[in-house]
Formats: structure tokens, C-alpha cells, sequence
């Protein structure tokens, strides 16, 4: 009789332990359930950031649009729902915008496009998402006695552009070759200066040249102490490419929905400039430092678009002047799928 207690008590003891092992593991699982209920919360609700690269002039105009409305911000709200805050950081140059790029602490940039074929030939990690303007260019002097490039080839006069290897200087070498001339005949008479100092440089008479593209161009043309050499104005016209977008291939793989927002902020910022120039120039006058009526002036003189224009011609020329050591195969190894043009 008391085996048999003995053996009956075991039972018990054993059914409770049981039982207090499973009771054990659902508490040790909820736990974990409720933390990855947290954190995918926590992944909905945060916050994206993106930092965006520009530099000076006119053609960068859309921009002024897309910060002063906010449209980044909408449409990545409008299509995930979440908050994006967008930094913008002004650059001197192209090179600065690719050094950030490439280091990781900018995820877009707008530049000359000189500059962005040579990024993405040389695997900086990015490629171009968008088209944002054509402008004029030209080269004006204060000297008197510079009426072409054959004063200038082999003189130490300085011409001021933004950087070696900018679109301004693809730009020169392509108005000396039309003009019978080696590209890279005045690379020695190059000085690097941002749009403005070298506006200014040329005023002063610190530099005898000014390569430049609006509103500094047209100011320029204004100032009866200059005038200007045409053979750059007649190597690229205004429809051509001139400032285009370029995104980092981590945003546009990882976030398509921020890549997204950007394109489409982009596209919505060049038709309010096309559809509404008197509207635009009041808020872009701001950034430009010009008055209203001279930035609609410059406006109506600009050709903003998201379609890239001679993109790959350029590009070519670039490898055959040795611009670049990679030559592109072909248009699409230089944009993103959702770009169109040539």
C-alpha cells in the first residue's frame, strides 16, 4: 500500500514539473514575440534621411522649388506614410559632390555632366536619375586684344573656370577642336574658380577669362568692359544636357521608395518652372540673389527638363579626348532604367 502512495506521489510530481515546463517556455516566448512586434514598429515609424548635393547658378533653379515646397518630404510621405528630412548641402565643384558620394555622406547630387559621366565610368556608385536643365555658356574677356583662341594659345593668360575636368572645361575643348585646335590647348591657362569669384576675378581684372553659364553669363554680358570669344556658346547649346542628377546605387537598390519621392519631386519642380516661370521666379530669386524681374528674365532663357539631351555624344567625346579612361558602351550604362533621352 505505501509502494503504491509512493508511486502515485511520483506521478503527481512528475505531470506538475510537466506542466511547469511548458508554462515556463510560453512565458520565455512572449517575450520575444512582443520585441519583434516592437522593432518592426519601431522600423514603420522611423525616420529617413536624405542628404542632397548642389552647387551654384541658374540651372540648379528646380531645387529652390523642391525645398521651398517641401516636395520630397510630400511624396515620401504620400507613398510610405513616413517622414523623410532632406538636407541640402551647396558645393563648389562636381569633384567635391563625387568625394561625398563615394564616402557615403551624400546619397544624391546635382552637377555638371561632365563631371557625373566621369563619376560613373570610374565607379564612384552611382548613375544619373534625371535630366535638370540646359543653359547658355560663354567665355568673355577683358582684354582688348583677345578676339579668339589664337590669342590665347600659348600666352599666359588666365581663364577662370569651375575645376579641371568640369563641364566648363569639356566645354572648352570641345570649342578648340571645332576650331581646328588640340582640346586640351589651354588646359595650362586654367584657373579653378566657383561661378562667382570668377565672375568677380574677371571684373577686377585678376584673370584675363571667364568661362561661366547663367545668370553669370548674362550678367557678364552686360558689362561693357567685357566681351566675349563665341566660339564656346556655339559648341553646346542650351538644349543640351547640362546639370543632371545623379543617385547613389545603395539609395536607389536599397530605399526605391526614396529614390522614388526624389524623381518624382524633381519632375514635378522642372513642370512648375516650365508651366508657371513668373510664379517660380519669385521663389527661386531668393536663392539666386537676383530680383524678380531678372531671374524671370534668366528663366525664360533656360531649358529645364528631366530628358537627358546628347548625353552620350558627350560622353564619347570625353573618352576620345581622354576626358575619361572608361569609355561607356553605351547610353544605359550611364543611367538608372527610369530615364529617357539620348
Amino acid at each position: 500500500m505505501k509502494k503504491r502512495v509512493r508511486i502515485a506521489a511520483m506521478c503527481m510530481s512528475f505531470m506538475f514539473l510537466i506542466a511547469g515546463c511548458g508554462k515556463g517556455e510560453e512565458t520565455k516566448d512572449a517575450p520575444k514575440e512582443q520585441n519583434q512586434a516592437e522593432q518592426e514598429e519601431s522600423a514603420q515609424g522611423e525616420e529617413a534621411v536624405l542628404n542632397i548635393a548642389y552647387q551654384y547658378g541658374l540651372a540648379y533653379a528646380p531645387l529652390g522649388i523642391i525645398q521651398e515646397q517641401g516636395l520630397i518630404e510630400k511624396a515620401y510621405e504620400d507613398a510610405t506614410g513616413n517622414k523623410v528630412t532632406v538636407t541640402w548641402n551647396q558645393m563648389s565643384s562636381g569633384a567635391d559632390i563625387n568625394t561625398g558620394i563615394s564616402g557615403g555622406s551624400i546619397d544624391a547630387g546635382f552637377m555638371g555632366v561632365g563631371p557625373a559621366v566621369t563619376g560613373v565610368t570610374k565607379g564612384v556608385g552611382y548613375k544619373i536619375f534625371t535630366n535638370l536643365s540646359g543653359q547658355e555658356h560663354g567665355i568673355m574677356t577683358n582684354d582688348e586684344n583677345i578676339k579668339s583662341f589664337d590669342d590665347l594659345i600659348g600666352s599666359s593668360n588666365q581663364i577662370a573656370l569651375v575645376n579641371i575636368g568640369s563641364f566648363q572645361h569639356i566645354l572648352l575643348a570641345m570649342a578648340l577642336e571645332n576650331a581646328g585646335h588640340d582640346p586640351h590647348a589651354l588646359d595650362s591657362n586654367i584657373v579653378a574658380m566657383a561661378h562667382p569669384d570668377g565672375m568677380t576675378a574677371l571684373q577686377s581684372g585678376n584673370v584675363s577669362c571667364h568661362l561661366t553659364s547663367s545668370p553669370y553669363i548674362f550678367k557678364e554680358r552686360e558689362d561693357n568692359k567685357l566681351h566675349e570669344i563665341k566660339d564656346v556658346a556655339d559648341a553646346w547649346g542650351v538644349e543640351g544636357s547640362f546639370i543632371v542628377g545623379v543617385a547613389s546605387e545603395k539609395m536607389h537598390n536599397d530605399n526605391p521608395e526614396l529614390y522614388q519621392a526624389l524623381c518624382d519631386a524633381v519632375a514635378e519642380a522642372v513642370d512648375f518652372m516650365n508651366n508657371s516661370p513668373e510664379e517660380a521666379a519669385k521663389i527661386t530669386c531668393q536663392f539666386d540673389g537676383n530680383t524678380e524681374q531678372e531671374e524671370l528674365e534668366y528663366i525664360k532663357k533656360s531649358n529645364y527638363t528631366v530628358e537627358t539631351k546628347g548625353l552620350f555624344e558627350l560622353a564619347s567625346f570625353m573618352a576620345r579626348t581622354e576626358f575619361i579612361e572608361n569609355a561607356p558602351g553605351s547610353y544605359e550604362d550611364l543611367v538608372f532604367d527610369n530615364v529617357s533621352g539620348d
